[in-house]
């Protein structure tokens, strides 16, 4: 299966903000993780999938009230039950957070199970993004 890219927007209003006047950390994290489970939502049925770990969050610049953050997702690699998201999100195409999230295929009573899917990289940068996500 090819890597499909997601996208979800929210926008940056006032009660998003910390008391920097910047969009709070705790808001952003709520919304990378939703992006990347959009991502993996597209592959296996909700109820089945949660959060197993998010890789890392680092933020290359402020985003302030009336900004509309783009978020970029896709599974990259994937093992047995796991999923591997990578998520990007990005003020005017600018990437201001990168990293990535491991979700986990369980079954309704919270237990692991293969989900079945082989996601093949078919460029060169989708090679160097499964290497990068495997190494985490």
């Amino acid at each position: 299966m090819d890597m499909k890219l997601s996208y979800t927007q929210h926008l940056v209003k006032g009660e998003d903000l910390n008391h920097h006047g910047t969009l709070y950390a705790g808001r952003s994290a709520e919304w990378f993780v939703e992006a990347g489970f959009v991502a993996a939502a597209r592959l296996v049925r909700p109820e089945h999938i949660v959060c197993l770990k998010i890789h890392g969050m680092t933020f290359n610049r402020p985003v302030r009230s009336g900004e509309i953050v783009s978020f970029e997702s896709k599974i990259v690699l994937t093992g047995t039950s796991r999923m591997i998201a990578l998520i990007e999100m990005k003020v005017d195409a600018v990437t201001v957070v990168r990293g990535y999230i491991t979700f986990i295929n369980v079954d309704l009573d919270g237990k692991s199970i293969p989900h079945g899917i082989e996601i093949t990289a078919s460029t060169p940068e989708e090679v160097a993004l499964q290497e990068e996500a495997a190494a985490l």
